[in-house]
């Protein structure tokens, strides 16, 4: 019996991420799992329902590691699934734009992804949480939401992702609406009218050409974005200071960690993106961070990076 069969583990693909290609996508991973020795299950999962049946069917299985499939999105659905069950997640990164594999070292193409998360270590990351929701990656509310929304509309009429999205964030900007909101910050209150409220899990490089990653998904905090008084303009303004690394200088735009935050707003439902899905939720939300909640295998170890305790597989 090869050694990677001392793991058992449960494969579960999205198989509408990244384009779809399920004979293909089934293929290649059967390949590449055999390849190592490894003995997996593998789930295929057409739609969202399906997806969080079949993770939770996981969770209570003797499965060690159960290895999700698919875009941020994805990711997040299986994690929530298992979060509770003591189970260590695995990431195969079939989506688009797969930060959470990015920000975890996890190399992007199958093979690599497939032997990392077979016979790499294990660490405990830090998981998000807003009114008992989880996120892997961000949170936001505000202009993102609504272009989600617009893609998707797009998409069900038969317009291809990126010129959707193209559409839809134009539509969103023409419009450019305004939440008026009370954020709460460690005890910290303001209001604040504000196109967009971005709540990432850990800090967020927010300039240069590292912007949109993080360094750390360990520290046990959540970092909080957003801007006031800022028009349409103001946003071209912003983003150009992001890349010359002076947008923390910028008075328009907060930018601070916590524990925990509270925002609350006069309207009775909001819309509230969860790594990169949006879903409908009724104010105040609540975030806090749970600290070490998760455990990832093939986590790259990098200096001051996922510090935590790491488990070694059994492989």
């Amino acid at each position: 019996m090869s050694c990677c069969e001392r793991l058992k583990i449960a494969v579960i693909v999205n198989t509408s991420s990244g384009g779809g290609r399920t004979a293909e996508v089934q293929q290649h991973l059967s390949e590449a799992f055999t390849a190592i020795g490894a003995d997996a299950r593998i789930s295929l999962a057409s739609n969202g329902e399906e997806l969080v049946r079949l993770a939770q069917t996981a969770a209570r299985s003797d499965a060690d590691r159960v290895v999700a499939g698919g875009g941020d999105g994805t990711i997040r659905s299986v994690a929530a699934a298992i979060i509770d069950a003591h189970k260590t997640l695995g990431v195969l990164p079939l989506g688009t734009m797969n930060h959470f594999a990015k920000d975890l070292g996890i190399p992007l193409d199958l093979e690599g992804a497939v032997a990392t998360t077979v016979a790499g270590d294990a660490a405990s990351v830090d998981v998000g949480e807003v009114n008992g929701r989880i996120f892997l990656n961000n949170s936001s509310l505000g202009l993102y939401p609504r272009i989600i929304r617009e893609r998707e509309k797009r998409q069900r009429l038969g317009w291809g992702k990126w010129p959707a999205y193209v559409w839809a964030a134009l539509a969103v900007l023409r419009r450019y609406p305004f939440l008026e909101i009370r954020l709460r910050v460690d005890g910290k209150e303001m209001t604040v009218r504000t196109p967009f409220v971005f709540v990432g899990n850990n800090e967020y490089a927010m300039e240069r050409l590292t912007i949109g990653g993080r360094a750390c998904l360990d520290k046990g905090e959540l970092s909080v974005y957003t801007t006031i008084r800022t028009g349409r303009l103001g946003l071209i303004r912003l983003a150009l200071c992001a890349l010359t690394g002076r947008l923390r200088q910028e008075r328009d735009f907060l930018a601070s960690t916590a524990k925990d935050l509270r925002i609350g707003t006069r309207h009775r439902r909001v819309r509230v993106a969860l790594d990169g899905e949006v879903t409908i939720m009724e104010p105040p939300l609540q975030y806090r961070v749970r600290p070490g909640a998760l455990r990832v295998a093939g986590a790259c170890r990098r200096p001051g990076t996922l510090a935590g305790d790491v488990e070694r597989s059994t492989v």
